[in-house]
């Protein structure tokens, strides 16, 4: 079931996590021509969909890592959890988005686990806040502190996934950032639809 989690935190303020425990849907898509695409996570359950922006680099490192998570799972439990070496055909969405898109917040901070008593996946996305610190160091724990607040955080999408969700949300969203820009012959940099400043070509736009 979908739901909106208020969390009361001190000075009366809330917390907003959007919470799908279990959703009927979770992907990753894009709008937009390639080339100029915006990036989502979408999760819909009980009429209820909730959308996120992120960049496609989030989208890739998201995938691989819940790919990582599960064969760890897989490897710790002698292969007894219920996680597919593979996404199944059965779990296999290829269709969009629903429409209309609405974004209710830009990706900052994600995070993983695996809840070995539920045997589900907890992903966690957190909206994007502005974070002044002294060290890379300094900045990593102001976001694991803010990621970790559950009473004055920014707003969250929290979803719980079966191992078989999770190896297929893994799969599309790697098909996905994998079917933008056509890599250029020469130097590999993504090619625009009108083309792009090749550096191998001199600084040529080549098509």
């Amino acid at each position: 079931m979908a739901d909106r989690e208020l969390k009361q935190g001190r000075g009366n303020v809330s917390r907003q996590v959007f919470l799908y425990d279990p959703p009927e849907r979770f992907v990753a898509g894009t709008v937009g021509l390639p080339g100029r695409r915006t990036f989502f996570l979408q999760a819909s359950a009980g009429g209820r969909t909730t959308s996120v922006a992120l960049e496609k680099t989030q989208v890739a490192a998201l995938a691989e890592r819940i790919d990582e998570l599960l064969d760890e799972v897989v490897r710790r439990t002698g292969g007894n959890a219920p996680v597919p070496a593979v996404a199944t055909s059965e779990a296999t969405d290829t269709a969009p988005l629903e429409t209309p898109v609405e974004e209710e917040f830009r990706v900052g901070t994600m995070a993983l686990a695996w809840d070995g008593e539920d045997q589900r996946m907890i992903v966690e996305a957190q909206a994007l806040v502005e974070l002044e610190a002294d060290s890379e160091e300094d900045l990593a724990e102001a976001e694991e502190r803010l990621l970790q607040d559950e009473e004055n955080g920014p707003p969250m999408l929290r979803v719980r996934l079966t191992g078989s969700q999770a190896r297929a949300f893994a799969k599309r969203a790697l098909d996905v950032v994998n079917a933008g820009r056509p890599p250029c012959p020469l130097c590999s940099l993504p090619l625009d639809p009108e083309g792009h400043v090749c550096p191998r070509q001199n600084g040529y736009r080549r098509a």
